[in-house]
Parts: structure tokens; C-alpha cells; sequence
């Protein structure tokens, strides 16, 4: 009877974790948002969900949420779509304003019920329209080039001798 006994304790013992061990997954981004993005400016990313860390999982509904740090306001939820290659999804992400956000991808892997949100290191992005188009150094760089070759004109010319006037030959 002890036998017995002890052995339904260690089969339970076995059977709770093996049937809560299935459910989880990795999740990585194929990038970070850039440098100097800005508010509205498109971000895409490729999101890889692996099953266990190393099987690519498909069929997963993957989503990347930004939220701002300051506030807590959830700024988006960005769907992300298969992209024919096994376990990766695409997003296009777009923060809504300028300061500091939060990003996390939900990985979608509700197969068993254990889907997880996964967090990563806050960014900060730019007010719409603080970065321009408009190339400032190479435009100023010209401007001051020609600024300085009219200037080297005009000494060269104050300070050539003035011509002396022919003298008629009789």
C-alpha cells in the first residue's frame, strides 16, 4: 500500500509540470526603431517567434503595443502578418508623438494558453516634423564655398595694379 501510495505522489509530481511546460516561446525583433525617428514615421520590423527558443513557431498572432513612459497612454497596437518564411511576422510601427516609449511584442502563441508580452528597453522619438528632409550641411557648406571664391575675386581684383594707359606712337 505504500508503494502504491508513494507511487501516485511522484506520478502527480511528474504530470503537473509536464502539463504546464509546453506553452511558451521566444520573441526577437529583426531591428530597433532608428535613431532619429519621428513621431508618425514608419518603423517596420520583423518579429521571429521561436516555440521553446528554438522551434520557429507558425500560425502565432503577434503585436507589437507602444506605450508612453511618461504618461502610460498606450500609443498603438501594431499587428504583424506572416511573411511566408516560417516563424517570422512583419509589423509596420508607428509611434504617435514625440518623448519616451515603451515597446512590447505580444507573441501570439495562445496554442496552450501561456501567450506572454515581451518588454523592451524604452526609446526615445522625435516631435513630427523635428528631423528634416532638407540637407542643411551640404546647402550652407556651397553657400559658404561660393561666398568665399566671390570674396577671393574681389581682393584679387582691388589689389591687381591698375592698368597704365598706352602712350599713342607718333
Amino acid at each position: 500500500m505504500k508503494k502504491l501510495l508513494l507511487a501516485l505522489v511522484v506520478a502527480a509530481a511528474v504530470a503537473v509540470p509536464a502539463a504546464t511546460a509546453g506553452g511558451w516561446a521566444t520573441v526577437g525583433v529583426s531591428s530597433l526603431p532608428p535613431a532619429g525617428l519621428d513621431a508618425g514615421q514608419a518603423w517596420p520590423v520583423d518579429i521571429t517567434v521561436l516555440q521553446h527558443g528554438r522551434t520557429p513557431l507558425t500560425g502565432a498572432e503577434p503585436a507589437v503595443s507602444v506605450r508612453n513612459t511618461k504618461t502610460g497612454e498606450v500609443g498603438g497596437t501594431f499587428k504583424a502578418a506572416p511573411t511566408g518564411m516560417p516563424g517570422v511576422y512583419h509589423a509596420v510601427v508607428r509611434f504617435p508623438a514625440g518623448g519616451t516609449w515603451a515597446y512590447e511584442v505580444f507573441d501570439g502563441f495562445t496554442q496552450y494558453g501561456d501567450a506572454q508580452t515581451h518588454t523592451f528597453k524604452a526609446v526615445t522619438i522625435g516631435a513630427a516634423g523635428s528631423g528634416s528632409s532638407f540637407p542643411t550641411v551640404p546647402v550652407g557648406g556651397s553657400l559658404l564655398l561660393g561666398l568665399a571664391l566671390v570674396a577671393a575675386i574681389l581682393v584679387r581684383r582691388r589689389l591687381r595694379p591698375a592698368a597704365e594707359p598706352a602712350i599713342p606712337a607718333h
